[in-house]
C-alpha cells in the first residue's frame, strides 16, 4: 500500500536539493504548552535550526497523513487542535487508519524522519525509566526506539522527572551511545548537573555526525542520543528543583495520574511551582538543542 506521507514544500526542496533536514516532534505543541505561545515556540525553533544552516522538519499527523514538516497554516492548526492523540510506537499506524489527528513523541517522530530520510532530530528531553517503575514497568518506548531507529537524537538528558539512574541502566542494556557534550556529566533537563558520569563525550558536531555513519556502515541497529546541557543563564540548579520534582510527583500518585498523563500533569506543576521559570528554561533548552542539532545535519549532507 502507498504510505500517507507528505513534505511541506520547504522540505520538499531540501530533500531534492539535498540541504541538511533537522526532525522536530510536535507533543510540544499540543501537549507541552497553550495556544499561542506553542506555535510562537514552534516558529522560534525552526528559526534557530534556519539560522544555522539546515531546514527544521516539524512532524505531525493530520487527518490520517504523515506531514514532514508544517505550513504555518498547518502550525496554527495544530496549536488549537482539540482531541490531539499523542503518538508512540504502539498507536501510530491506528492514528493513521482512522484519519485522527496526533503529535509525535520522541518514538514516533524518530520513525517518521526515518521513513523520510531524515537523520537528525531535535527535542527537549526523552522519556525514560519512571519513578516506581520496578512496580509499575511504566518505561517510556523512547528507550526501545532509540535501539531500534537509526536517528541521532538531540535532547537535553532524560526529563529530570524520570529515575535516571535507572534509565541510564536500560539505555546501556539496549546498546544506545548516550554521548554528553561539552561535559562529563550527564545533564538532567532543566539542570546541567545529574550526579551521574555520561557514558561517552563528543564535543564536535562532525564527530558526532561521522559516529552516526560509522554505525550505519557497522550494520548496527539504532540510533544515538546526543545529551546537550542546558544553558548555563537558563538552567534551574538540581538542587533547587528537584524538591519541587518530588512534591510534584507525591501528588501524581495521591490523584492516580498514570501512563501518558504523568508527564504532563507533572511539567503543569512544575510551572505553577516556579512560576512558570521552567517553561522558560524548556525554551531555552530546545533552542539549544535546535542549534545542535542544525549543526551535525550540516555534517551529514
Amino acid at each position: 500500500m502507498t504510505l500517507p506521507l507528505s513534505y511541506s514544500p520547504d522540505v520538499a526542496e531540501a530533500r531534492a536539493k539535498g540541504l541538511p533536514l533537522v526532525a522536530l516532534e510536535s507533543t510540544i505543541i499540543t501537549h507541552g504548552m497553550p495556544f499561542p505561545q506553542n506555535v510562537e515556540t514552534a516558529r522560534a525553533v525552526e528559526a534557530e535550526i534556519r539560522a544555522h544552516g539546515a531546514v527544521p522538519a516539524t512532524i505531525a499527523i493530520l487527518d490520517g497523513t504523515i506531514h514532514v514538516g508544517l505550513t504555518d497554516a498547518q502550525l496554527d492548526q495544530l496549536g488549537q487542535a482539540q482531541d490531539v492523540m499523542k503518538l508512540s510506537r504502539a498507536d501510530l499506524a491506528v492514528c493513521l487508519a482512522q484519519g485522527r489527528t496526533g503529535a509525535t513523541t520522541v518514538a514516533a517522530t524518530m520513525i517518521c524522519a526515518h521513513l523520510a530520510g531524515i537523520a537528525v532530530f531535535a527535542t527537549g528531553g526523552i522519556g525514560g525509566v519512571h519513578r516506581g517503575a520496578e512496580d509499575s514497568f511504566d518505561i517510556s518506548a523512547d528507550l526501545q526506539e532509540l535501539s531500534k531507529t537509526p536517528v541521532t537524537v538531540v535532547a537535553a538528558g532524560a526529563k529530570a522527572i524520570l529515575d535516571l539512574p535507572k534509565t541510564l541502566e536500560v539505555l546501556e542494556t539496549l546498546g544506545v551511545p548516550v554521548i554528553a557534550v561539552g561535559q562529563d556529566e550527564l545533564p538532567a533537563f532543566w539542570s546541567r548537573a545529574s550526579g551521574l558520569k555520561a557514558p561517552l563525550r563528543m564535543d564536535d558536531p562532525a564527530a558526532i555526525a561521522k559516529s552516526h555513519r560509522l554505525r550505519g556502515a557497522l550494520g548496527l541497529a539504532g540510533g544515538q542520543l546526543v545529551t546537550n546541557p542546558i544553558p548555563v543563564e537558563a538552567e534551574i540548579p538540581r538542587a533547587e528543583i528537584m524538591p519541587v520534582v518530588e512534591e510534584a510527583l507525591k501528588a501524581a500518585a495521591v490523584q492516580g495520574i498514570t501512563a501518558k498523563e504523568v508527564t504532563p500533569f507533572l511539567l503543569s506543576r512544575l510551572f505553577d511551582a516556579t512560576e512558570g521559570r521552567s517553561l522558560d528554561a524548556n525554551i531555552a533548552l530546545v533552542l539549544n538543542n535546535a542549534r545542535l542539532a542544525a549543526k551535525i545535519a550540516r555534517e551529514l549532507v
